[in-house]
């Protein structure tokens, strides 16, 4: 990608658990928008999240890391942590200030107080997730009226987020979605090696193992399809205990076909979505979920919930299964996938990497913010003459 920055602007993301990416698609994004925007000579802060992010480095890929605790728990962990981390981005003069997730919001007012231009990442409705309680939805709703009244900018991910804040709100949200990369080439094969399994001889589901990410209806419907190719569960989740145990207790069902293998990064999780027969998309929430552009670029085979968002982001490349009798509907498809002497996916699966490269390149999302950043602190006008420095990812 190639942009012009008239002036080095001093921006900070708050929010996420930092980078490098160690926990969801949140820290994927602010790892590849922050490095982006650095590499233009932007001056970008990040702050981590102690103790899950173990990145004990002053800077990463010419982003400045600021490391700052938090208190470990569903209730406060973000929350406590994006207040420090604002606290402090207010002795340091920031220009813009990037927060990820509805919760932080209200700290966007004392952020815009001191001069800052504030934007924050709504990501579809927070509060549906079954992980809330009644304490943290009413909290999370009451969110969503502080950044509307509040941000300068909010951004939605997807069309069904902007249109909800419009009716409800009256704003108008900012549309950008997430990214990916397109793999062209194999990534290779001793993670699959390391794992026991071979190239196409498994079902993969990647997500947080939280309730309404659905791993339950996964592994049901796997169950009830008595398919013998082994489903790889690759996720963990904190405060979910409960959860958890339920979906332990069925992957013990299942005589060893469904493993739990916890987060995968990096080569690891590349080639184990490079190489699976087919990637299980469950999801009914209406936002743009970067695990699922992350394995259209793979060019993975997706079986994926027939909803309107999901074919807002899938188009045409994938399998769908109904979300009016998900279990059964699942199953079939799990039953005849395994039965295939190979997934015929191979026509969707460069469909859908088109569809990244035209849609959902990160070189494209990073242009958008750059552009966003560049309105907002008035440092001068977008227009198509400033694209001259180059930003690409360096192989």
């Amino acid at each position: 990608m190639h942009l012009m920055t008239p002036r080095k602007l001093k921006i900070a993301f708050l929010g996420s658990r930092g980078i490098p990416r160690c926990y969801s698609g949140f820290e994927t994004f602010v790892e590849e928008i922050s490095v982006r925007l650095a590499r233009i000579g932007h001056d970008v802060t990040v702050y981590n999240r102690v103790p899950f992010n173990k990145f004990r480095g002053g800077t990463f890929e010419g982003v400045r890391i600021v490391r700052l605790p938090t208190i470990p728990a569903k209730g406060t962990d973000t929350l406590v942590h994006s207040a420090l981390s604002t606290s402090h981005s207010l002795l340091s003069r920031f220009d813009a200030i990037y927060y990820c997730g509805v919760g932080s919001s209200i700290f966007s007012l004392p952020a815009r107080l001191r001069g800052a231009k504030t934007v924050v990442n709504v990501d579809g409705a927070d509060w549906e997730r079954a992980k809330w309680g009644r304490m943290g939805k009413t909290w999370l709703k009451w969110s969503e009226r502080m950044a509307a009244r509040f941000a300068d900018s909010v951004i939605a991910d997807h069309p069904r987020i902007q249109e909800r804040y419009r009716k409800q709100f009256g704003i108008e949200c900012a549309l950008i979605p997430y990214g990916a990369d397109v793999v062209e080439s194999d990534p290779g094969i001793g993670t699959l090696q390391r794992f026991n399994l071979i190239d196409r001889g498994y079902f993969l589901y990647v997500s947080r193992l939280t309730p309404e990410n659905r791993a339950d209806l996964v592994m049901e419907a796997y169950l009830a399809s008595e398919a013998k190719t082994p489903l790889i569960v690759v996720g963990d989740a904190p405060y979910v205990s409960a959860y958890l145990k339920r979906l332990r207790a069925l992957a013990d069902q299942s005589n060893g076909r469904i493993r739990m293998i916890g987060y995968q990064f990096g080569d690891d999780y590349r080639q184990l979505s490079f190489h699976a027969r087919a990637f299980i998309f469950p999801t009914t929430i209406e936002a743009t979920r970067p695990v699922l552009l992350e394995q259209m670029g793979m060019g993975a085979h997706i079986i994926a919930c027939d909803t309107p968002a999901n074919r807002h982001i899938l188009g045409n490349t994938a399998e769908w299964f109904s979300n009016e009798n998900p279990k059964y509907s699942l199953s079939q498809l799990f039953r005849r996938s395994a039965a295939s002497s190979s997934c015929d996916s191979e026509s969707k699966g460069q469909m859908a990497q088109e569809r990244i490269r035209r849609l959902y390149s990160w070189d494209t999302v990073a242009r958008q913010y750059h552009d966003l950043f560049v309105t907002l602190t008035h440092s001068c006008k977008s227009d198509p003459a400033s694209r001259d420095v180059h930003i690409a990812k360096q192989e």
